[in-house]
């Protein structure tokens, strides 16, 4: 400690020049605030003005990491350094941030504008160096702001011409909220004015107005402290911006990614679609993606739905939309804009390959390969055809590796065909919003699971989904149809005998069809420095099935080819609320709450369709299946006990802090909580139903710490979970009840965040 504290203070300076002083960060940002407070949003547009990282910030410009790897190897290494010595200099140095760069006047200056923009004009602020006792080459800052009471609005008026034009600006400036007496002045709010009354006019036509065109006379001379507004138009305002403008002809030009031929020219009601063959694309799919009709008037957010309706088609690979004038004028005296819409088809074929490694915490590794065909543009109309194939072989290492199955070890095989179609077939009262692409999916697939200890598995599945968007926020997803057979191909004598250990787990792996339909809603929102994230999922299962298999008489187990079908309702919903601070560093939590009920038909729900905690996006504390239900626990844990620790019923909750280190690493601390129950008795899994009064009991506790080496379209993650809590009872009495603190720790390396 004491030669990490030497090094930190003396060695990073020691290539600095004779002038140089080395910044280290913010010491302090001062408020002098007697007479007035300064408001929240301008003290952020202050952090901002002096927000100038040091060497290593830790997640803001006040603190710093205690020793600045990079700025220590720019000061000790030689930057001509080869091999490793080199490579490590050019990926580890970080160059000296000086005060001389961060130009503490120049921010200075900076807040005093923004106090000036603001209404704060008789406000100041200054600074001040701090130089290190230790060592004089190294320097903080402290910014005092004086604050005084800002100036406000007074009266408001608007001198204009007497034209259509003027009598818009006129009524939205009057009707504007901020424009009004006692408001505090603020540049940046008059300049929100001018931009909402311009992208009104140019969304009713008025395409080449802008904001510059409105301006206005401040006079602080009238009252002290206030500052009376006049909104005039500017004096150089040509005639396009006072001219009302409508959508004369529309030309829509299609090409392939190698056309060349001579073009084919169709007449479409609501344009001239003109195809350079061979260009794979239906008549009606760009005509049906525009949103402005010839004769109405022309909106700038019309064009932009176009352009996105276009762009969501995902067959394009450059879409460019220009507008002309045309000489000529309507009856009414409006002006008459051309739209030229050019679209250039992208390649339709899409293959990918992804090769994976996997470790397991029950001792399985192996690899795995995914193979993916795709067709962007199937008939032309944007529909995908995608084909996926699947595969991946495990064996075991360390104990068990020596079981007489080992030489033939754990393999999953899957194939998933689907074709996603751009338009929603759905009957017309499914209320839909034309701005976004609504989908409708179906496809099928099957899959093989071997695990030669235990079983072999086949399931197969068929499924109909409508995907389609209420709102920008609102996402809906219904599977009207939904069809999984699951049979057990064969299975292991101890298998089979852990099977009658427990009946319930049992019933869970027959041979059964499972018949649902399933409803999702998400809506997805950012409240300024807040964004929300809730979903919400229901399930049925075979009460359509049963329904008819009882008007046509049928009592006991209803059955469809011989085999029984699943009979159950669940429910699960997901709220995650992040809350960010800083550009990097944010608290994200997650709430989860999940039932299942089966009943009719079914004694017990599907494995597949039960719930489990643990993991490495779960509680992180614990490893996946080896908590619950409730406070039950095998008397051993072995092999088979991986199946017993599955329920009916789920909580779940994560917080976790997340935050920059530098570069591309960001670190987490994190608190996960929860644990799955039974909403039925099992007498083979004591313990494990739910009951409220040992709920709280009953919730595994976890935190910890994690890195994540974040590349925005990578992020690998590496938590370590440190158990608090067990939901059943242990050698150890009190809260913290895990009998050794070793069994406490469980690693996770993971691709993505967890939540």
């Amino acid at each position: 400690m004491v030669a990490t504290l030497v090094v930190s203070s003396c060695s990073t300076t020691s290539k600095l020049g004779t002038n140089d002083v080395l910044y280290t960060g913010v010491k302090n940002l001062v408020y002098h605030q007697d007479s007035a407070k300064l408001d929240a949003d301008v003290q952020d547009q202050i952090f901002e003005a002096i927000n100038v990282k040091p060497n290593n910030p830790l997640y803001s410009p006040y603190y710093r990491t205690p020793f600045p790897l990079g700025l220590w190897v720019y000061n000790h290494w030689d930057e001509n350094s080869k091999g490793l010595k080199g490579w490590l200099y050019k990926h580890l140095v970080a160059r000296p941030v000086l005060i001389s760069r961060v130009r503490p006047e120049t921010r200075t200056d900076m807040i005093n504008t923004l106090l000036r923009n603001n209404g704060y004009f008789t406000s100041s602020a200054r600074y001040e160096l701090n130089y290190s006792k230790t060592n004089p080459k190294k320097a903080s800052i402290t910014y005092d702001v004086t604050v005084a009471k800002p100036y406000t609005i007074g009266s408001v008026s608007y001198i204009g011409l007497k034209t259509p034009v003027c009598s818009i600006i006129d009524s939205l400036a009057m009707a504007d909220g901020y424009l009004r007496t006692g408001n505090r002045y603020c540049l940046d709010s008059l300049n929100n004015v001018r931009i909402k009354i311009t992208n009104f006019l140019r969304n009713r036509g008025y395409y080449f107005f802008r904001p510059e065109y409105i301006q206005y006379l401040a006079d602080s001379v009238h009252e002290k402290g206030v500052i009376d507004l006049q909104i005039i138009n500017s004096p150089d305002v040509p005639n396009m911006a006072h001219t009302k403008y409508v959508t004369n002809n529309i030309t829509a030009t299609v090409t392939g990614p190698q056309s060349g031929n001579a073009p084919d020219s169709i007449d479409m009601r609501q344009c001239l679609l003109v195809k350079y063959n061979p260009a794979h694309i239906k008549d009606n799919v760009i005509p049906s993606s525009l949103r402005m009709r010839k004769g109405r008037p022309f909106g700038v957010n019309s064009m932009d739905r176009t352009q996105v309706a276009l762009s969501r088609l995902g067959i394009f690979s450059n879409i460019d939309m220009q507008v002309y004038p045309v000489d000529s004028i309507t009856p009414d005296g409006n002006g008459l804009l051309d739209l030229d819409v050019n679209c250039v088809l992208d390649k339709p074929w899409e293959v990918k390959l992804e090769l994976q490694g996997t470790s397991k915490s029950n001792s399985f590794i192996g690899p795995g390969l995914e193979m993916g065909i795709a067709h962007k543009n199937l008939f032309g109309a944007g529909e995908k055809l995608s084909a996926n194939l699947n595969a991946s072989y495990e064996w075991q290492t360390g104990k068990g590796s020596n079981s007489s199955n080992s030489d033939f070890n754990s393999y999953d095989f899957g194939l998933d065909v689907s074709l996603a179609i751009p338009r929603l077939l759905a009957p017309r009262f499914v209320d839909r919003s034309r701005r976004f692409v609504n989908w409708t999916r179906v496809g099928v697939n099957a899959d093989i699971m071997n695990r030669p200890d235990f079983f072999k598995m086949m399931q197969m599945g068929t499924s109909f989904t409508w995907e389609w968007h209420s709102s920008k926020n609102s996402l809906h997803e219904f599977t009207p149809f939904k069809l999984t057979y699951s049979k057990l191909l064969s299975s292991t004598a101890a298998f089979d005998s852990a099977m009658i250990v427990n009946p319930a787990i049992a019933l869970s792996f027959q041979n059964i069809f499972i018949p649902q339909m399933q409803y999702s809603f998400t809506y997805d929102k950012e409240f300024g420095l807040n964004h929300i994230t809730y979903n919400i999922q229901g399930t049925e299962a075979g009460n359509v099935f049963a329904g008819i298999w009882a008007l046509c008489g049928s009592k006991g187990t209803k059955k469809m080819l011989g085999t029984p079908f699943s009979q159950f309702a669940k429910l699960q919903t997901q709220l995650v609320w992040a809350r960010r601070f800083t550009e990097e560093a944010q608290l994200v939590g997650r709430v989860f709450v999940g039932g299942a009920f089966a009943y009719g038909n079914s004694d017990e729900v599907p494995y597949r369709e039960q719930f489990y905690i643990g993991g490495a996006n779960s509680v992180r504390a614990f490893t996946v299946r080896t908590l619950g239900p409730g406070s039950f626990h095998p008397e051993h844990h072995d092999r088979y006990s991986y199946y017993d620790q599955t329920g009916t019923f789920k909580f779940e909750t994560n917080w976790e802090y997340r935050f920059p280190i530098f570069s591309y690493f960001k670190g987490a601390f994190f608190v996960d909580a929860g644990n799955v129950w039974l909403l039925k008795d099992d007498e083979a899994r004591p313990g494990g139903k739910l009951e409220f009064k040992n709920f709280f009991k009953e919730l595994a506790v976890g935190t910890g710490a994690g890195i994540r080496f974040d590349m925005e379209m990578l992020v690998v993650r590496a938590d370590l979970g440190v158990g608090l809590h067990l939901p059943y009872e242990t050698s150890r009495k009190g809260y913290y009840n895990i009998p050794r603190f070793k069994d406490s720790l469980a690693f996770h390396l993971a691709i993505g965040y967890p939540f």
